[in-house]
């Protein structure tokens, strides 16, 4: 009888979530009404996105614990060197056998699903990254656990706005709703989280737009409260005053933290790049693990996501970093710490690249935090140590360095300016915080445009950005503009085959194939007007003495932004489309207009 009721139940819940399903999207016909079943949408992502970050947050914990009793209590812990490589084991076999299919880059990913893939993510997105990224980290692989609860989060949004039948522009906006949940969540920062989805994923904040991203950003950060308690990241009681005489040394920070960032985006794609060639994965999880156990063997630090040396930092502790290592035998020198310090900088772009290139998930949104505050500590601990200032705050250099690296590493001066002053209660620095983050970003960009995010898919036209006319071109796809209502002829025909073509055919152009179906020319019913009825030349002259070079060809994989340069560049409006060299259709500039409209209308938020 139980398992009767049961059954009755389910279907019940079943039918309810299909009538619900209806009515929202009937109610998007009406706009004022489908607002606010967005909003309650939004409301129940926040909710799950949320408890996401808590399950994920709790599961690292409890491997980093399970990690330390078993394996800590060696002598320079030389099996915790081991623990990295177990761990991205453990997530290389999930991701092979259970997953089966390529996490990547977590925010790249997302990126790439609003560009070119309708805003739909995987189904098992919503667990995958925190299943596999909590092994990886647990078990101290050198990669922070952001990126995976943003994908995560933005899976979520994505599975439900297609369970409700939401259209483009609304489960866009529920993605971006689970991004900015989740890194609400995971650091306790609302502010942050929403900014985030403006900055990084590039989403367009407008008036229909904000009310669900900060609803399902403070719901998030309301269901971390719950679990995990109201203290901050790094809850340590910051005393740090900005001083007008230290802003030229904070002007000077956001320079060199600038240039920290570009040598970790391009230290990063290096080493990737490098290892990708190492088609078999056993062997590039052999080599690359045991490069990132000699690193954490000689820098400790690099285990893990490094959030316990930042505190050490804030903490003014900063002697005890360099513990646990062998190069501690040097610390009776006053430059042993700040040696330390730049080996770290110079080595945690390869710790990271080795862990996601050895099979680990993770992503750089941790290590940009570290490599800032490692940064900040470098600066502020030289030039204290060269005694040519009065003495600078460590703690407040620290914490301005985490958001100079962030800003430069990811193109996000917002997001790292209102992250570090959420995590860290440090709204009293935040002119130089302001300051740092502004002159990193603008020292990146202009040595590395892209982010280390954006650049894969900025180098194949597949990023929306904030230009609405560049997002809209991205969005549309060649193969829906290609026109193939063209009577083809060959060059040999004669004009009397020619004419017979154009009576049946209502277009004014005509490709021009050889026999292997390869183009070589078109003809122009205004060519040949002056001639076309004059049935003395029918035999005796040939498409080829009449036929035109086009003025440039489309190839099918090309993105509509460079289609657009060719009509730009030629002033034509119609250009045929080729494959290789086989002829596929034509492309029109109407065609292309009255497509732009619709995907215009279909994205517009407002």
């Amino acid at each position: 009888m139980s398992i009767r009721v049961y059954i009755c139940h389910m279907k019940g819940f079943k039918q309810f979530i299909l009538k619900w399903t209806e009515r929202i999207s009937e109610s998007q016909m009406n706009w004022q009404e489908g607002r606010y079943y967005v909003i309650m949408l939004s409301l129940i992502v926040g909710i799950v996105s949320g408890l996401a970050a808590v399950i994920l947050k709790n599961a690292i914990s409890f491997v980093k614990r399970f990690v330390v009793d078993n394996f800590a209590s060696f002598d320079y812990n030389f099996l915790l060197l081991l623990a990295p490589a177990i761990g991205i084991f453990i997530s290389m076999i999930l991701v092979k056998f259970l997953i089966r299919d390529n996490l990547g880059h977590g925010i790249t990913k997302i990126l790439y699903a609003i560009s070119r893939n309708g805003s739909s993510l995987r189904k098992h997105h919503s667990y995958s990254s925190i299943l596999t990224s909590s092994f990886t980290i647990g078990f101290g692989g050198s990669v922070g656990a952001e990126a995976p609860i943003a994908l995560t989060g933005a899976s979520i949004g994505s599975n439900i706005g297609k369970l409700f039948r939401m259209d483009y522009k609304t489960i866009t906006l529920l993605m971006a709703c689970g991004a900015a949940g989740g890194i609400a969540g995971v650091f306790k920062a609302p502010i942050a989280g929403m900014i985030f989805t403006l900055e990084i994923l590039m989403l367009n904040i407008t008036l229909a737009s904000i009310v669900p991203l900060l609803t399902a950003a403070i719901t998030s950060t309301s269901i971390t409260y719950m679990f995990l308690g109201r203290a901050a990241e790094f809850d340590i009681n910051m005393n740090c005053i900005f001083q007008m005489r230290e802003l030229p040394y904070f002007a000077l920070l956001g320079i060199m933290t600038g240039f920290v960032s570009l040598s970790f985006t391009r230290s990063l794609w290096f080493f990737e790049k490098r290892m990708a060639k190492i088609k078999n994965q056993y062997a590039r999880w052999i080599l690359c693990s045991l490069l990132l156990g000699l690193l954490i063997f000689l820098f400790p630090p690099l285990y893990g996501e490094g959030y316990g040396s930042i505190t050490t930092l804030l903490s003014n502790s900063e002697g005890d970093i360099i513990s646990g290592s062998p190069l501690a035998l040097l610390n009776g020198n006053k430059w042993a710490l700040a040696l330390f310090a730049l080996g770290i900088m110079l080595f945690k772009p390869f710790a990271t690249a080795a862990t996601t290139a050895a099979g680990g998930v993770g992503g750089t949104f941790a290590p940009s935090l570290f490599m800032g505050g490692v940064s900040g500590f470098f600066f502020a601990y030289s030039l204290n140590t060269l005694g040519y200032t009065s003495p600078l705050s460590i703690p407040a250099f620290t914490l301005v360095g985490m958001a100079g690296v962030m800003s430069g590493v990811m193109h996000a001066p917002l997001t790292s300016i209102f992250l570090i002053a959420e995590i860290t209660n440090g709204y009293n620095l935040l002119i130089p915080l302001m300051l740092v983050s502004t002159v990193s970003h603008v020292t990146m960009s202009y040595f590395e445009p892209d982010s280390i995010y954006t650049k894969p898919l900025s180098a194949k036209g597949e990023l929306l950005t904030h230009q609405r006319d560049k997002a809209v071109l991205t969005l549309m796809h060649l193969d829906k503009v290609i026109e193939t209502d063209f009577s083809i002829v060959e060059g040999d025909w004669n004009l009397g085959q020619l004419a017979g073509s154009i009576a049946k055919s209502s277009r004014n152009l005509f490709p021009v194939v050889n026999s292997k179906g390869e183009l070589t020319g078109v003809v122009l019913l205004n060519d040949i007007r002056s001639i076309m009825f004059n049935t003395e030349l029918y035999t005796t002259t040939l498409v080829r003495d009449l036929m035109t070079i086009p003025p440039a060809l489309v190839r099918t994989d090309e993105t509509m932004e460079s289609v657009m340069d060719k009509f730009e560049r030629t002033g034509a409006w119609n250009l045929p489309v080729v494959s290789g060299r086989q002829y596929v259709g034509f492309v029109s500039k109407s065609k292309i207009f009255s497509v732009y409209r619709k995907v215009l209308t279909h994205v517009s938020y407002e």
